[in-house]
């Protein structure tokens, strides 16, 4: 490395030798993912975070291959591995190798794309994604959309756009409605718009926890007679408690006759929407005004990779469509510029992502992949559900179900649910696969259990070890 104090750049053979280090860690660590552990060694987890705590280096480290071999021998560990087949918990995020390289390319390269000028081909192949986007999910040729990390900003954003349209400077009157399954970042989302927790309706679900519209509609009539203004539906394509799905075409006839915007979460679930023959589990989803993706779900990508469609790209312009003195005119409405449509001016092209690794697999073998996930997850639920003491209550609209122990007359609900939160302590303990629990409805107090099948890791043999363990631990259990 240079002596000069100043200089902060690499040789070439250098860059080579760091990245040959690099990358013979990463493969080893993924080829080595279906036999590490679900979920690490987290016990000590507060005290070694306390050790790591350390003062900004003032020299560079002496051995770049002893640094890695921390991070991947120690840190990257002592975590969920989340990246694995046996990731079955919250809602998996897969991680395509191609993705990763198509991150180096874009670190390394550190072209800019918040104004079209700047990489006009660049940001081209982003529109060329969210266009895919736009044409799997059947919304019309109007759409305009923009990525995100994820779902979170996903929902700001659409939640902003509803805002401006519907409300205009009169804010503290609008009200929002979701079902008390609505993903949380929901109502974060809702105050960073500007809309505060008072004015978001949490409405009744079904025994299947689906949004019930006739309480919806009643939940608008009776804030209308209060003087206030609903202005927002926000509906689930899958919720990550139970995998429901909201009866989303009954609710897009709902806001089309009361003059809402009705904005999709499909975060977990609407690339199903990308298999011909699981389309009618989403019924109803091309008919929003807006649709929240994760493509770091459904899609495999890494964990940082969402997006959001709106329906009537005018509204996210009118949203953030801005100018400067020290930035080039505007171009054409027809050019899909980010500054435009996005709240980021300072980006890379996320893009690239999502573009690469559709270029290396073909949509065709992502369209399989969903569709092995649901029918995992049909296998899984079925004989899940047959286990003597298991009762599954939320069977797979999508590839998530939930379940709890069921001890029999007489026992009490905190006996169940101690019950079955040490089934997934047994199961955990096991090491290869990591399930994760619930209480989708606080007031009642039921504890589940959940199977999350969305890993392109995860396989046939993942799943048929999930329905072992989990037969076994159950039995242990009720044997007592």
């Amino acid at each position: 490395m240079s002596h000069d104090a100043a200089n902060l750049e690499l040789s070439p053979d250098l860059m080579r030798a760091y990245g040959e280090a690099v990358l013979e860690r990463v493969v080893g660590h993924v080829s080595r993912l279906e036999h590490q552990p679900a979920c690490g060694d987290l016990s000590q987890a507060e005290s070694l975070c306390h050790e790591l705590v350390e003062s900004a280096p003032e020299e560079p480290v002496s051995s770049f291959p002893d640094l890695l071999d921390t991070i991947f021998n120690e840190y990257i560990p002592r975590s969920f591995t989340s990246s694995g087949p046996g990731y079955l918990a919250y809602i998996p995020g897969g991680g395509l190798f191609p993705a990763a390289l198509a991150d180096l390319i874009q670190g390394a390269t550190n072209r800019y794309t918040g104004v079209w000028q700047a990489a006009p081909l660049l940001v081209q192949l982003e529109a060329n994604v969210l266009e895919w986007f736009r044409e799997w999910m059947g919304f019309p040729e109007t759409t305009r959309g923009l990525l995100t990390t994820g779902g979170s900003m996903a929902a700001f954003n659409a939640i902003a756009c509803a805002r401006e349209r519907h409300l205009g400077p009169d804010i503290r009157r609008g009200v929002l409605y979701t079902s008390t399954q609505v993903h949380h970042s929901v109502g974060k989302a809702a105050r960073l718009a500007g809309i505060a927790p008072d004015r978001v309706r949490s409405v009744a679900v079904d025994d299947r926890f689906r949004l019930l519209p006739d309480a919806l509609l009643e939940a608008i009539h009776d804030d209308r007679t209060r003087g206030l203004t609903p202005f927002l539906v926000v509906s689930s394509a899958g919720t990550t408690n139970t995998g429901a799905v909201d009866p989303l075409d009954d609710i897009a006839d709902l806001c089309a006759a009361e003059g809402l915007w009705h904005h999709v979460d499909g975060a977990y679930g609407a690339f199903f929407h990308i298999c011909d023959e699981l389309r009618p589990l989403l019924r109803g989803l091309p008919r929003a005004d807006s649709l929240t993706l994760d493509p770091h779900k459904g899609l495999f990508l890494p964990f940082g990779t969402g997006a959001l469609l709106v329906r009537d790209g005018a509204a996210l312009r009118a949203l953030h469509g801005a100018t400067a003195g020290y930035l080039p005119e505007a171009v054409s409405e027809e050019i899909y510029d980010p500054s435009q449509l996005s709240p980021d001016l300072s980006r890379g092209f996320p893009g690239l992502r999502v573009w690469l690794c559709l270029k290396v697999f073909g949509a065709r073998r992502f369209r399989a992949a969903v569709a092995e996930k649901r029918e995992l997850a049909l296998v899984a639920a079925g004989r899940i559900g047959a286990l003597p003491g298991v009762k599954l209550v939320a069977p797979p609209q999508l590839s998530l179900f939930a379940f709890h122990l069921d001890l029999g007359p007489g026992a009490t609900l905190e006996q169940e649910n101690a019950a079955t939160r040490e089934l997934l302590d047994r199961v955990r303990a096991r090491g290869k696969v990591l399930l994760t629990g619930c209480t989708p409805d606080p007031a009642a107090g039921r504890f589940l259990a959940r199977v999350c099948i969305l890993s392109f890791r995860t396989r046939r043999e993942r799943v048929e070890t999930c329905i072992r363990h989990v037969a076994e631990e159950s039995a242990a259990i009720l044997r007592r």
